[in-house]
């Protein structure tokens, strides 16, 4: 089997309630998806997607799938698509770093793979251990009043862990987590997500004022070293998230025991291949993790659900459903949410088809000579 055509998509996903502010005085109202599309000689097509949190969100940016294709194109063209191994050597041989723009050439090689096997791609990563991941739903930098309707809204749904964003003035953010967490009820969970806004000693000045109250404190800094140092003194347990980047980074938290939970978005790794490395190793050394992705529609949201049910339930704090976070979609099919649980689809591969009459005409193609 060998790749013969690549294609990249480009289309708006607005955000479903308008605006979406996070970290230190973020907002975003629409995220641009970035789709690969990968044909064979075969017949079978697969599909990935990047979409950033905003253009200013790590350092990512929505024109790097596109400037990537450019470069790798005339390599993985030729190429066997099931050989995953092969094309993460070609991705990372051809441009160092970069892992968000190579994810979505990752996930469609992944999709593939499933087609010509017949099997949905969580067998192929080890197995269903969770069938239905518990999900998180976030609740973005608003008023008390307009943050008690969504948690009830959500709640009304089946979620039972949020997420409060965090992370710009930290005398504000002492306010916002002593209203939001006393709401939860029974059973539920709160992570209060600063998305790196927060400086050391103002991280420090949030942990302490806001001790008394159960919830996860998430990526409090920019750094690993500096959310250590928070971690020195705060007595919530920590989440890292924009920090981890790779294996590199997850061999120092297991070294030094850096956190209670790790977030691993699929993207910020490198795609499915190398996210399912560092997942196996932050599992073997009892950390639990959580199954995400930067933003994205149902191409995004079916990757991360093959990513959650093949992980083991005890070790597995919550994935989220990013393709009802948006009014467009990029793909047909995909996960289910129900019940506040994401259920991944059983149809070989990804079980998702690109969404066409979305996704536009393609900005750039890329074809084996005739």
């Amino acid at each position: 089997m060998k790749i013969t055509r690549i294609r990249i998509y480009k289309t708006p996903l607005p955000y479903v309630d308008g605006s979406y502010g996070w970290g230190a005085g973020n907002a975003i109202e629409t995220a641009i998806a970035s789709v690969v599309v990968i044909d064979t000689n075969a017949g079978l097509q697969g599909c990935g997607e990047f979409t950033p949190c905003g253009e200013n969100y790590m350092v990512a940016h929505s024109e790097g799938v596109e400037a990537l294709a450019k470069l790798v194109a005339p390599k993985l063209l030729g190429a066997d698509p099931r050989q995953l191994g092969q094309i993460e050597q070609i991705l990372d041989n051809t441009v160092q770093g970069h892992g968000y723009a190579k994810a979505p050439f990752d996930a469609a090689c992944w999709d593939i793979l499933g087609k010509a096997s017949t099997q949905p791609v969580w067998m192929l990563l080890g197995g269903k251990l969770t069938e239905g991941a518990p999900m998180y739903r976030v609740a973005p930098q608003r008023s008390r009043e307009e943050t008690i309707a969504e948690l009830d809204r959500h709640r009304a749904n089946g979620y039972r862990q949020f997420q409060i964003k965090v992370g710009s003035d930290w005398a504000t953010d002492i306010e916002r987590i002593r209203a939001t967490v006393p709401l939860l009820k029974p059973g539920e969970k709160a992570m209060a997500d600063a998305n790196q806004g927060w400086r050391v000693d103002n991280a420090i000045r949030v942990a302490r004022a806001t001790c008394d109250l159960d919830y996860i404190l998430e990526q409090p800094c920019r750094t690993y070293e500096e959310c250590q140092q928070v971690r020195r003194v705060a007595t919530q347990p920590m989440k890292l998230d924009e920090c981890l980047t790779g294996m590199h980074v997850a061999q120092r938290i297991v070294a030094d025991r850096g956190a209670e939970v790790c977030c691993l978005k699929l993207s910020n790794l490198g795609g499915l291949t190398k996210a399912r490395r560092v997942r196996d190793y932050l599992v073997e050394n009892r950390i639990p993790v959580v199954a995400e992705d930067t933003w994205g529609g149902e191409i995004s949201s079916s990757v991360v659900a093959h990513f959650a049910a093949s992980t083991p339930p005890e070790y597995l704090q919550n994935t989220t459903d990013l393709m009802n976070y948006n009014t467009r979609s990029t793909g047909i099919g995909g996960p289910v949410a129900r019940d506040g649980k994401l259920y991944a689809p059983d149809l070989p591969g990804l079980g998702v088809d690109p969404d066409f009459d979305s996704l536009g005409t393609a900005v750039a193609t890329f074809e084996t000579p005739t």
